[in-house]
């Protein structure tokens, strides 16, 4: 059985003691009303460390929103994997699109920083996903396939086995678009079918496919009914506890 996932990615929002009273808040209400998913709270790097010690880590692990390409050195600025490590948390998320978009990552710039994160003991979420202009020329399949081979397709199967794969359509994030369960379902399953290709069906069927996208306490629970959707990668709504549970309640 795949694990279902709802994690959040308070992208660059929150203060350290804003961030510290929002873990709070959802660690309280998991706490109070359980959760039948693994809950994932994705912090910014100055958050990490107090995050870790706030939450409790059998209801809630922490991840953090990136990690550098370099494992160590003259990188002023950067944050390795292994100082993630060092804080506590147990994910990074990789490949986000706001990430590819205006910081100009790549696919190969993605596959070192895969390599860095797994050789630290990091369990990673690989954002895919593509943008309006290639959903509208029918590409969406093409685009998604290539990015988790051209980042990923490298890795042993046990390698691969800590890695989450998230789909977010570009078009769909911070719009209050999303895709329709059914289009989030078909693209999923085209990914489940590229990792099968390459590892077999075993390894497919237990690699958690989550979605990003204007996931809501709204949609949530259509989304999440579709076979291969796993759970989500959780934006703007992650950033009040009661929003974000209303999500996490979709599993219960």
């Amino acid at each position: 059985m795949r694990k279902k996932i709802v994690a959040g990615n308070w992208k660059m929002n929150k203060t350290l003691q804003e961030g510290i009273e929002l873990a709070k808040g959802v660690n309280e209400i998991v706490k109070k009303n359980g959760a039948n998913c693994t809950v994932v709270l994705g912090t910014p790097f100055i958050h990490l460390t107090e995050v870790v010690k706030t939450v409790d880590a059998n209801l809630i692990k922490v991840s953090a929103e990136n990690c550098a390409d370099k494992a160590s050195g003259a990188y002023t600025g950067e944050v390795s994997a292994a100082m993630v490590k060092s804080t506590g948390a147990e994910y990074v998320i990789l490949g986000h699109s706001e990430r590819r978009q205006y910081y100009g990552e790549t696919d190969s710039i993605l596959k070192e920083k895969v390599d860095l994160a797994l050789a630290n003991g990091l369990q990673v979420i690989f954002c895919i996903g593509e943008v309006l202009a290639e959903r509208e020329a029918g590409k969406q399949n093409e685009v998604v396939t290539s990015q988790v081979k051209n980042a990923l397709f490298h890795l042993s199967a046990e390698q691969f086995a800590n890695i989450v794969l998230a789909y977010e359509p570009v078009w769909a994030i911070g719009t209050g678009k999303t895709a329709t369960s059914e289009q989030a379902q078909d693209v999923h399953a085209v990914i489940r079918a590229c990792v099968a290709e390459k590892y077999g069906n075993e390894v497919a069927e237990n690699t958690t496919i989550l979605y990003g996208g204007s996931c809501k306490a709204s949609n949530a629970k259509e989304l999440f009914a579709q076979k291969d959707i796993d759970g989500g990668l959780i934006g703007g709504a992650s950033l009040k506890p009661e929003d974000f549970y209303g999500i996490i309640e979709a599993y219960n």
